[in-house]
């Protein structure tokens, strides 16, 4: 599990395909100084084990499924990707929950510079609109982020000059696909309350309906 506050800005060495998947090779500092092989490791917001753990490099392995959901198939030598650490049970919980699996990727549309700040603008799949709220937490590319402004098609994020810095954000461009990954408790929610809900009450719910179900 992972609280989506960006530790380090990573440089991907190699990529060596490995049948459907791949190995990747990954320059990194901070994450790595503290980290030993099997540890968790969330790259672009892939929560992804660790291998080959060096002073200044990991190694991690990306299956086929992780490459056709996430955006890791895209990486290239050079390419700039957000680490952070595994949380422990001491961790300051900075950001929100995010567990590093991928829901959807979206496209950057663009970025807008308010002169040290900025606001960046994501368009989402329909799948995962039922999720996304005004004011609630969002992962893009691992960080945790806070919609700005929602509409159908597309969520803006306000982003302050720190984010800006150490993450790949300022990178990317017009297009580029990013992963995301909705808050964990909202599908929670939603299934259970899939489960608990009688079939007439169609899709209202109301207060009343709530308070019938023991939500007081």
């Amino acid at each position: 599990m992972f609280t989506g506050i960006i530790e380090e800005l990573g440089l991907v060495r190699s990529i060596e395909r490995r049948g459907e998947g791949v190995r990747i090779v990954i320059a990194a500092n901070t994450v790595s100084a503290s980290s030993s092989e099997g540890d968790s490791i969330s790259v672009n917001g892939v929560c992804l084990t660790a291998l080959d753990v060096r002073r200044d490099s990991f190694s991690a392995d990306g299956s086929r499924e992780t490459l056709d959901r996430s955006t890791l198939g895209r990486l290239r030598p050079g390419s700039r990707v957000n680490l952070e650490r595994a949380v422990t049970p001491t961790t300051r919980l900075g950001g929100h929950i995010v567990q590093g699996h991928v829901d959807a990727r979206g496209a950057f549309v663009g970025a807008t510079d308010h002169v040290g700040s900025w606001t960046v603008r994501i368009a989402y799949p329909p799948e995962v609109s039922r999720y996304l709220v005004f004011k609630g937490s969002i992962a893009v590319e691992g960080i945790s982020l806070t919609i700005a402004d929602l509409t159908d098609e597309y969520f803006d994020i306000a982003v302050i000059p720190k984010t800006w810095e150490v993450t790949n954000l300022s990178q990317l461009h017009a297009g580029d696909d990013v992963n995301l990954e909705v808050d964990v408790i909202a599908k929670y929610v939603e299934r259970i309350m899939s489960r608990t809900l009688p079939d007439d009450w169609g899709d209202t719910l109301t207060i009343e309906k709530l308070a019938e179900l023991g939500f007081e």
